[in-house]
This record gives C-alpha cells, sequence and structure tokens, in this order.
C-alpha cells in the first residue's frame, strides 16, 4: 500500500470510523472497525468475511498458527470460525479497517466468471488466509470508502466497489485457496454447510450424528474434516458459539450468568461457570464487569459491534 493511499485511507476511516469497535456503514455488508487501545489475546468469534486494515495491527491464533492482519496484510475467513486474537494500537494512532461480510451469492457469480475465463486455480481451500495487500486492492478499498462516504454514491456505486474488492481477493496472491473455499466444494463445502446450519440452529439441540448424516459422512470421517477445517471438534465448536452467546447477553442485556446459561442451554451453572472461565480466562461475572466498565458510556446497542472487534 503506497503512502498516499494509506494516508487517504486512514483520513477517510478515521472519519467514518469514529467510536471503537465497528461501526454500521451506509451498505448492510460492510463495517468500520476502529480500536483505541491494545487489546490482549482473547477468544473471539468472525463471521465470513474479509478484513483490511490500514492503521494498526492484529494478530489471529488458531490452533498453533498465527495470521497477520495489518497495512502490509487482510485477512479473509471463508467460514465462521472461533479464534484468539489480539490488539496492537494506541489512542494517537488507532487501529483503523474496513470488514466486508462475503454474500455468498456474489461470490458464486464471480467464481464462475473466473472460470469461464479460465483463471480457475486447483489448490486446497482453507477457512483462514492472511495474504499481503497490493496496491490494486489498496486502490479498490479507497474507492469504496470514497463511495461509503456519501449517501448517493454509497446507494448507486457501493455494491459495485464491494464487488470490486472481493473480485482483486479472488484474483490476489491467494486468490485460489480463497476461490475453493468460497464454492464450498468436496468435503470443505460440506462441513462449511455444517458450519451454517450450527449458527442458524444454535438454540436447538443439535447432535454431531445428525449433523454427520447431513453432511453425508461418517461420524469419524465429519469429525475428521470438521478438525481439519475449524481446528476443534463439533462439540467444541457448538460449545464456543453458546458461550460467546452467554458473554454477550451478560455484557449488552445485563442478564445474570445464571440466565445467560440457561438461554444458551446450560442445566449446570456450575458446569457453565467452568467452561466460561476456560474459554475467557476470568469468571462470567468477572468479565461482565471488566467489559462494561470498558464500554461504560456506550447504549447496549452499541456493544454487539464492541465485542465482536475484539
Amino acid at each position: 500500500m503506497s503512502n498516499t493511499v494509506k494516508q487517504q485511507t486512514c483520513h477517510l476511516l478515521r472519519q467514518l470510523a469514529r467510536q471503537e469497535g465497528y461501526t454500521e456503514s451506509l451498505l448492510e455488508s460492510v463495517r468500520f472497525m476502529r480500536a483505541d487501545q491494545q487489546w490482549a489475546r482473547t477468544p473471539v468469534l468472525y463471521e465470513p468475511s474479509i478484513i483490511i486494515i490500514c492503521q494498526g495491527s492484529k494478530r489471529a491464533f488458531l490452533a498453533d498458527k498465527m495470521y497477520r492482519y495489518d497495512a502490509q496484510h487482510y485477512l479473509v475467513l471463508s467460514v465462521p470460525l472461533p479464534f484468539s486474537a489480539e490488539t496492537e494500537a494506541t489512542s494517537e494512532e488507532p487501529l483503523l479497517g474496513i470488514a466486508i461480510r462475503l454474500d455468498a451469492t456474489m461470490v458464486a457469480r464471480l467464481v464462475a466468471q473466473l472460470a469461464e475465463a479460465e483463471t480457475a486455480v486447483t489448490v486446497p481451500p482453507a477457512g483462514i488466509i492472511s495474504t499481503p495487500i497490493n496496491d490494486v486492492l489498496a486502490e479498490s478499498t479507497l474507492r469504496l470508502l470514497e463511495a461509503l462516504s456519501d449517501p448517493l454514491e454509497a446507494k448507486v456505486l457501493g455494491p459495485a466497489r464491494v464487488e470490486e474488492v472481493c473480485f482483486r481477493i479472488l484474483m490476489g496472491e491467494q486468490g485460489g485457496a480463497v476461490r475453493a473455499a468460497l464454492t464450498y466444494q468436496g468435503h470443505f463445502g460440506r462441513i462449511a454447510r455444517a458450519l451454517q446450519r450450527i449458527h442458524a440452529d444454535w438454540q436447538q439441540p443439535l447432535d454431531v450424528p445428525h449433523l454427520a448424516n447431513e453432511a453425508g459422512m461418517s461420524v469419524p470421517r465429519f469429525h475428521l474434516h470438521f478438525k481439519t477445517v475449524t481446528q476443534t471438534s463439533p462439540i467444541q465448536y457448538l460449545k464456543s458459539l453458546r458461550l460467546h452467546q452467554a458473554r454477550l447477553m451478560m455484557i449488552r442485556d445485563n442478564m445474570t450468568a445464571a440466565g445467560a446459561a440457561a438461554r444458551v442451554g446450560y442445566e449446570s451453572d456450575s458446569q457453565f461457570n467452568r467452561e466460561f472461565k476456560r474459554l475467557f480466562g476470568r469468571s462470567p461475572a468477572e468479565e461482565a464487569r471488566v467489559m462494561k466498565r470498558a464500554f461504560e458510556l456506550l447504549p447496549p446497542e452499541q456493544l454487539t459491534g464492541r465485542l465482536q472487534a475484539h
């Protein structure tokens, strides 16, 4: 990213992302990111998305691998993944970025056009990818931000600008792996669809044999391919998702630990407390108290984005 493009991008993001955490844009699929302080490594849960940072840096940790996303690297998640992340930022130089939620229909159309142009590459799919950003993508991102700075341009030009950014990523250094992941083919695709089912119905009593059957796999093969994609087991994945939801309920809705535990399906308060502390490093009450203090001036409707951003 050239210095000129970086300066222009950061200038726009400072205007568009005035609050810490996520800020909604004029397009439903795009949000702005900001962090005014350093955040230690903590569990997060990201939806399928593209994250482009122009200032500051974040590091994602999944199993034994680290993925950097900063002014030199962007991050792509092709499936919803729980992992841990840490943020480097200060009030003088806040982290500034943009998050684009991936639209399956748009991606499928782009991939089909690339295949027709004989630009398809056969490589293994990946659930999370960190890639150096090039000047072409940086300039496309700047054009998107310029469009999102004006209501009329956002409405008329915004969707095409989002598609342009997605196209640049599909054509980028690791575009083949991204394309393979986002077309949901083979075993990866079956697991991706199972993850969509889990996220849609996480409050329902889902069991692994049922998910394996829907994926057309035996239970052992489902476990094997699920762990290849997510680096965790189906039960641990669902448990992590429910604990993230409980954490949000306690902080955003002032729900008690017992109330949140019951809402996400725990019958035992002690088990909920134990598993919550194992994931977040603090008891439910401690975590709620610390996060509420950090965001004590925010109205409840803004807390969701703040918590997801960290």
